[in-house]
């Protein structure tokens, strides 16, 4: 039989790598130099190449990997993250989320090829895949908490379904990484295989798949999105909480301290609210929650001053009154 002939996208995209091979679809995001980081034209492109597979209904499954040996994805790429506020925060969630959405609204399978560094919105991009394979060098994980971010697009709703609620928050309030072998053992993903197979495993599943019948995919995919499905409404909440945190004092301490390659000081935050509430309590104290007038004589928070003291003592006209009666 002659080779199969290699179908490539009409589009040329910058960012990522796309092409159809014996009916399988290969979104590969390729920014090797900063470790597949993503940022708006990478979740673009990847959400319009996702989308051209519904064009082809011979197409059997998707995988989504990442240029070479050390990163499925290092997560939304820092130089674009530092710009965002929460002004202009949507212009970055809504991308995020449209990614996710593309892939869980396809009829078809997809997989996630993982290889080295799966961390931050990397990992909530493998989680959003059907399938996760991985190589024995891949380490996954949410760094959110060491760099003034929020894993709120998929994070925190699916990994407590995926590896129970107690993990789940020790991945992510502590940051925990796990090796590929580890991730494999607590269900975090399907299977762990050495680096040198981890295109030929990957294969292996999309043979079977493609033995199996287009529609019974289709529909069981939908169904066992069903669930999860509901949980849209915990995606929007976790967007409009992670757009408070873009452009935040603590998100761009972090950032820059990972920039520059130096430990994040958070506690100056700490101590800075520290300071704030203090002030808080002290104007308490000193009723400066009241008008200035009525401040430290005593007098009732609730009414005027003036009423007080007519409470205290009857007016001059009241006094001669009762003593003529």
């Amino acid at each position: 039989m002659p080779a199969a002939k290699i179908k490539t996208a009409d589009k040329k995209y910058r960012d990522i790598l796309f092409e159809v091979k014996d009916q399988i679809a290969w979104v590969t995001i390729n920014r090797p130099r900063v470790l597949n980081a993503f940022r708006e034209q990478s979740l673009d492109e990847m959400i319009d190449a996702l989308k051209t597979t519904r064009e082809d209904p011979s197409i059997v499954c998707a995988v989504i990997t990442g240029a070479g040996e050390k990163a499925f994805s290092a997560g939304g790429d820092f130089y674009a993250m530092k710009r965002l506020n929460f002004t202009n925060a949507y212009m970055w969630n809504d991308r995020m989320l449209g990614v996710a959405m593309t892939i869980r609204g396809l009829p078809i399978p997809v997989v996630a090829m993982v290889n080295g560094w799966c961390m931050g919105g990397g990992h909530e991009l493998a989680l959003w895949c059907d399938l996760v394979i991985a190589s024995e060098n891949a380490v996954l994980g949410q760094t959110g908490a060491k760099v003034g971010a929020c894993p709120t697009v998929g994070a925190t709703q699916y990994l407590p379904r995926i590896i129970g609620e107690r993990l789940a928050r020790e991945m992510i309030f502590c940051a925990r990484r796990f090796p590929a072998k580890e991730a494999a053992e607590i269900g975090l993903i399907n299977k762990c295989v050495p680096q040198k197979d981890l295109v030929k495993e990957t294969l292996k599943w999309c043979e079977t798949m493609k033995g199996h019948s287009a529609l019974t995919l289709r529909m069981t995919k939908r169904s066992l999105n069903f669930e999860s499905d509901n949980l849209y409404s915990s995606w929007q909440h976790g967007m409009e909480l992670l757009a408070h945190v873009w452009g935040s004092d603590e998100a761009k301490e972090g950032m820059d301290a990972f920039l520059a390659g130096r430990k994040p000081d958070f506690q100056q935050f700490r101590m800075r609210d520290k300071k704030e509430l203090e002030r808080y309590v002290q104007g308490y104290e000193r009723d400066e929650n009241t008008p200035p007038a009525m401040r430290g004589n005593g007098a009732s928070r609730s009414e005027p001053q003036n009423t007080q003291s007519a409470r205290r003592k009857p007016s001059k006209q009241i006094r001669e009154r009762t003593t003529r009666a």
